[in-house]
């Protein structure tokens, strides 16, 4: 009878070490890649940068919400809410896009893709120094050519 306790713990053991192997071997599955993401869903309204296809180009919109956010995280938080359920009142796109191209579809991503691609578009607000423009909002004239 100890004999085969033994036998029995023996093959418990083997039984959970094959276990933690296996379970330890198997890839934990890979973040979702922005990019990739936005290539397969986002790149067939969306160009990059412009001039525009059937939506906004992403660098235009990337500059807004890092002019609207201080920092990455609430950005990229922002552009998941918009992404999974879009209005006119979470836009931060130029308001006369909407007009233009009118309101996207809601995506139907999961929450890693879809936040994986609202950080690649965040980064990409500083690609090709698009943003305020010269006059960074104060205007380049200082009034002179407004007559009095």
């Amino acid at each position: 009878m100890k004999h085969l306790r033994s036998k029995n713990a023996i093959g418990t053991a083997i039984g959970i070490s094959a276990l933690v192997t296996v379970l330890s071997a198997s890839p934990v599955a890979a973040a979702p890649d922005g990019k990739e993401v936005f290539d397969r869903n986002c790149s067939v309204c969306h160009s990059i940068m412009p001039p525009p296809k059937s939506a906004p180009p992403i660098v235009p919109i990337a500059s807004r919400y890092r002019q609207q956010f201080a920092s990455k995280e609430k950005g990229i938080a922002r552009m998941v809410s918009f992404l999974k359920s879009p209005s006119k009142e979470k836009v931060l796109a130029d308001p006369q896009a909407v007009t233009r191209f009118g309101l996207m579809p809601p995506l139907q991503l999961s929450n890693a893709e879809l936040t994986a691609v609202a950080g690649w578009v965040w980064d990409q607000g500083t690609a090709g120094g698009m943003g305020r423009g010269a006059g960074a909002g104060r205007g380049q004239g200082n009034g002179g050519c407004i007559q009095k």
